[in-house]
Formats: C-alpha cells, sequence, structure tokens
C-alpha cells in the first residue's frame, strides 16, 4: 500500500488556477462560444513504480519537438500548443468546437524525484515522462536475521 501525502496548500494552487482559467475565459471569450468548455488539456495518467514516476498524456497531432516538459522539486508541468489547420471550401460550417493554441497542464508529483534524470518518449500519440525516484524513498528490501 503507498501512501500519499496530501498538501492542502496545492488544494487552494488547483482552485486558484481554476478561478484564473474561469475568469480569462470569461473576459477573453468571443460572442457564440460556449461558456462551459474548458480549455484543452492533455488527458493524462501518473503512476508510480519501485523505481519511478511515469506520467502518460495523450496528445494525438501534436508536434512533440514543440512540447515543453519541465520537471521541478514537486510538479511536472507539460507546455505546448494544438493546432487544426484543416480548411476545405465549400463546408459550410454551423458549429465548430476544435480546439487550437496553447496548452499548460501541471502535475503534483505524489514523491520526491530526481528531475535531472527525466526522460520523455513520445509514440502513438502519448508522451510518456519516467522521472527516476529519489534514493531515499524507494524501497529498501531487509533480509531477516534468524538468531
Amino acid at each position: 500500500m503507498n501512501i500519499i501525502r496530501w498538501e492542502p496548500f496545492e488544494e487552494v494552487g488547483t482552485l486558484r488556477r481554476s478561478l484564473d482559467r474561469m475568469l480569462d475565459e470569461v473576459l477573453t471569450r468571443g460572442p457564440g462560444r460556449d461558456p462551459a468548455a474548458p480549455e484543452w488539456e492533455p488527458a493524462v495518467e501518473m503512476y508510480e513504480t519501485d523505481q519511478d514516476v511515469v506520467v502518460r498524456a495523450e496528445m494525438p497531432n501534436i508536434d512533440p519537438k514543440k512540447v515543453d516538459v519541465t520537471v521541478t522539486d514537486g510538479a511536472l508541468t507539460l507546455r505546448g500548443e494544438t493546432r487544426h489547420e484543416e480548411e476545405q471550401k465549400g463546408r459550410n460550417y454551423y458549429r465548430r468546437e476544435l480546439r487550437a493554441g496553447a496548452f499548460t497542464r501541471t502535475l503534483p508529483l505524489p514523491t520526491e524525484v530526481k528531475s535531472a534524470e527525466a526522460k520523455a518518449t513520445y509514440k502513438d500519440g502519448v508522451l510518456e515522462v519516467k522521472i527516476p525516484k529519489s534514493e531515499r524513498v524507494r524501497p529498501t528490501s531487509v533480509k531477516v536475521q534468524v538468531d
């Protein structure tokens, strides 16, 4: 069983980002746009093994060379841009909800990591970031001695 530390101030940071996003949408969104539609963020999964913290982000049709991955003391940040440039003449759009623009996604890390040793790979529209855990938090096997 893994113990996940709870940081109440991270919850405040999440609330602040949500409020900032809401105000930004209200103040910058043009007429006719759906106010309930959130800005696009890549869907992610995060898990840990004995050695690493692994984050997988769904990023179809995004150039991996234009994705910035930053690992700090306690968080992983993904930044990039999604574009939809397909335009076909002769279409009469009534509604178009395809997203284009910059995105940022910051995820708190569940444990202490070695940020300088993080590795990122991109395959089939999925970005995978592996961040080695700090030696202090890795599980250690202890042999039982019988007297």
